[in-house]
């Protein structure tokens, strides 16, 4: 384990271009795919809920304008995540139910560890939803043993 920096007598110094590189390749992907977990996870949220999901529900929730959803739902639908049904609602495929149930999954952990830190619990879930998107394997897995040692 590393010591904790001393702002008061060390800098940190700069890393490597390709670590910044790294850095900012891995949050741009994560930007990309937030969108598309909230979605399928609220979809598959709102199916449990009530049997299935509308777009205007999605837009209530999401607190966007439904045309906003119409257009994540063309992009859900053309990356096989979703079936539309004409009168009926929103459905999510088995690739779709899998994103879902590893992003809620992502977002109890995260949720879970705030909570131990001593985070309040409505703060944690907030913050956790931002986290859970952009947490890589690596310190979801520590955040995982972190718990159970708890």
């Amino acid at each position: 384990m590393s010591e904790p920096l001393n702002h008061d007598d060390q800098r940190m110094s700069l890393i490597s271009p390709e670590s910044h590189v790294e850095g900012f390749r891995k949050a741009r992907d994560a930007r990309r795919t937030e969108l598309i977990e909230d979605y399928v996870e609220l979809i598959s949220d709102l199916i449990a809920d009530g049997g299935e999901a509308r777009q205007t529900d999605i837009a209530q929730r999401l607190g966007v304008a439904q045309p906003t959803v119409a257009k994540m739902l063309k992009r859900l639908d053309e990356e096989g995540l979703i079936i539309k049904r004409p009168y009926r609602g929103i459905f999510l495929t088995p690739k779709g139910e899998a994103l879902a149930d590893a992003s809620r999954q992502r977002h109890r952990i995260v949720e879970a560890f705030l909570i131990k830190l001593g985070i309040t619990p409505e703060t944690a879930r907030v913050d956790a939803e931002g986290i859970e998107h952009h947490v890589s394997a690596e310190t979801l897995a520590a955040f995982e043993k972190f718990l159970s040692q708890s």
